[in-house]
Order: structure tokens, then C-alpha cells, then sequence
């Protein structure tokens, strides 16, 4: 089999999708590796690297994705890319496929087989292919490093001949694999940590990093693959009272909410952002999809109301090699579970195909995002 290695368009993107140690296991393997040149650069893996791990580098790209059977990226293809690739061929990135009828189009007309590496089922078989987590974990650190080099106060207790210095105080909305590591980063870093999520089975996860759980005594919430599904409107009235009271003394605030299929809940309202104190900051992780704090902004960072609100939407690209180096992993281990140098294995039925294959021969195959696009009609 043939693959071909882009380097990622999207900005702000530093990430690639094979590094060289991948690569040179998948050239064992007997996979074919093209490389388009520079691809790796923003993740310090050069193009000798590369070829000496067995790639074949490509000044252009278009041969390449011509020639290619598998195409692997981190984002998604571009419309251009897709247009260059050979009809019936394949590839494997991020996609957030109900976000992107029109790529879903092209991939029918052209009959090629799109897999999601968002849509792999988190299962415990399938953990080495969990892009989802291993993307968030490092974004989960990334954020409270971002959120304390803004904050003009340290993060842990200071005893000194000239006064002592109280904690920072940290509150995380969201206790998945981002804010469980937003958690232990924080309260390494000294900070007394406070935190709420939707699912009350968050709780022992959360104490057991040393944060404090913050419970709202309310049903109606429910979770479909560790997400949260849906809210009520008594959980949601509930929770705004209880963060009332607790966001006005955090010196930092994470946000990592998300909602699967929707556009991420407001949990931050303007109101709440006025009651911080001068100087305290927001981190906002959900900005990509709608953003949880009602006044982040896309890819900027803001000062409202005397509060930093950062509304980076990338954060694991800001570590890029460790980034690279998870998400190669992830990838090539999908691709070996779906296929061997000879070509793919085609087993329709089997759970992890199933559910990362979007598009497969000119049909859109994917039976939630079915379900998704259906309800925008």
C-alpha cells in the first residue's frame, strides 16, 4: 500500500500526521511512505529524517495524492486535496464528518473511503487508536500553562521572610481526559483546584487528583459514550447558581465542555465574566465548536471586564512534537487494525470499522452522522 503524508494547511496547525519512528515501522511493515516535503518541520522532524526512516519525499504534492492508496492527515482533507486523490482510494484524519457535508459530497462523487479518527469507539480494544484523548490529555496541560503564564500570580502557597503568599485558585468546567489533566497539571503547580462536570461518576476521578468536586443536586443529565448527551434545563438553572458563587474567586477558569453532535454550552456568561475579580483569566478549550465563556473569542486572546479570555483553538499544536508523536500512533495503529500492505481488510461489521468509516463506495455509511445531517435539513 501507498501512503502519502500532507503537510497540514489549517492554521494554526504545527502537527503532522506520521513521524519518522512511524514510519520507519510502517516501511517494515511494507507500506510505502510519501512525504511531502516540509511536512514535518513545524514538528522539528526534517526531511533527511525522513527519507533515512524510509519515505520517499515529494517537492510536490499532486503526484503523490494521485498515486496514493491511503491518505493520512491530522485535519481533515481540503476540497483540493480530495480533488487530486484517486477515485476509490481512502484516508484517515480528524473529520468531525457532520460538520462537513460538503467534503462527505465529494468523497461519494469520487467513491473514496473517509475514516474518522474522531469516530473511533472508545473501547478498551481500541484505546491505542484514541486520537480524542491523547490530543486532550496534552491540551488539558497546555491550558493551565497558558493560563498561568497570563495570570500575574503564582500558583502554589509561597511562605517568606516578606509575607506569605496564598494559592492560586483554579476552576475546571469539564472533568474529561482534558480537564482530569488540567486537574493534575494545576495541582502540581500548587493551585487549590475546584471543579464541576455534568456526570456525578466524574466525582471520584476528580478527588482523587486532589480537586474538589462541586456537585448540583439535579437529574436530567445524559451521557452516550462518556459524553454528555443532553442537559436539563433544571441541571443547567442549578449549576449556573453553584458556579455563580465560586467563579467570582478563581483566579483562573478552564473550560472543556463539549456536547457530541452540538455546539458547546454556554457555562460562562458575561455576567459571570464581570464578577471575576481584576487580572483573573479564562481559558477557554471549547472555542473551536461555539466556545463555553460567552465572550471568547476564535483564535484571539481578549481583555473583557479587566479578564484575559484565551480562545486558542488548537492547544495540543502548541506542543507539537509530543503532539505528532501520539497522533502518529494513534494513526498507524488504526491503519494496521484496518489494513496490511496489501490493502484493506474490508470487515464492515467489525466495531472499530463500523464506526469510523464515514463514506465507503459512493454511499455515506456512518449512521450517526446520518442522524446529525438529517436534523440540519
Amino acid at each position: 500500500m501507498k501512503l502519502a503524508i500532507l503537510k497540514e494547511s489549517k492554521v494554526p496547525e504545527r502537527r503532522v500526521a506520521l513521524t519518522p519512528d512511524v514510519v520507519k515501522s510502517l516501511s517494515k511493515a511494507g507500506f510505502t511512505c510519501g512525504i511531502e516535503s516540509g511536512a514535518g518541520v513545524e514538528s522539528g522532524f526534517y526531511d533527511n529524517v525522513y527519507e533515512d526512516a524510509g519515505a520517499i519525499i515529494f517537492p510536490d504534492k499532486t503526484p503523490m495524492l494521485q498515486d496514493a492508496d491511503v491518505l493520512l492527515k491530522v485535519n481533515a482533507p481540503t476540497p483540493e486535496e480530495l480533488q487530486l486523490m484517486r477515485d476509490g482510494s481512502a484516508f484517515i484524519s480528524f473529520l468531525y464528518a457532520y460538520t462537513v457535508p460538503e467534503l462527505l459530497s465529494i468523497c461519494v462523487q469520487k467513491k473514496i473511503s473517509a475514516f474518522a479518527m474522531d469516530a473511533v469507539p472508545r473501547i478498551s480494544r481500541a484505546q491505542k487508536m484514541d486520537a480524542l484523548s491523547s490530543q486532550a490529555n496534552l491540551g488539558g496541560y497546555k491550558a493551565v500553562l497558558l493560563g498561568a503564564n497570563a495570570l500575574g500570580k503564582i500558583f502554589p502557597l509561597m511562605m517568606t521572610a516578606a509575607g506569605t503568599i496564598t494559592p492560586a485558585r483554579v476552576l475546571i468546567f469539564g472533568a474529561g481526559v482534558a480537564g482530569l489533566q488540567a486537574i493534575a497539571t494545576a495541582k502540581r503547580l500548587g493551585a487549590v483546584v475546584e471543579v464541576t462536570d455534568v456526570r456525578p461518576e466524574t466525582k471520584e476521578q476528580v478527588e482523587s487528583l486532589g480537586g474538589r468536586f462541586l456537585e448540583v443536586q439535579a437529574e436530567g443529565v445524559q451521557t452516550e459514550g462518556g459524553y454528555a448527551k443532553e442537559v436539563s434545563a433544571e441541571y443547567l438553572q442549578k449549576q449556573k447558581q453553584l458556579i455563580t458563587k465560586h467563579i467570582a474567586d478563581a483566579d483562573i477558569v478552564i473550560t472543556t465542555a463539549l456536547v457530541i453532535g452540538k455546539k458547546a454550552p454556554v457555562l460562562v456568561t458575561a455576567q459571570m465574566v464581570e464578577s471575576m475579580k481584576p487580572g483573573s483569566v479564562i481559558v477557554d478549550m471549547a472555542v473551536e465548536s461555539g466556545g463555553n465563556c460567552e465572550l471568547s473569542e476564535f483564535n484571539r486572546t481578549v481583555v473583557k471586564h479587566g479578564v484575559t479570555i484565551i480562545g486558542e483553538s488548537n492547544l495540543p499544536a502548541m506542543v507539537p512534537v509530543n503532539a505528532s508523536e501520539l497522533y502518529a500512533k494513534n494513526a498507524s495503529t488504526l491503519l494496521l487494525h484496518l489494513a496490511n500492505k496489501d490493502g484493506f481488510k474490508w470487515e464492515l461489521e467489525e466495531e472499530v470499522t463500523k464506526g469510523s468509516l464515514i463514506t465507503h463506495q459512493g454511499e455515506l455509511v456512518h449512521q450517526f452522522t446520518k442522524e446529525i445531517l438529517a436534523k440540519k435539513v
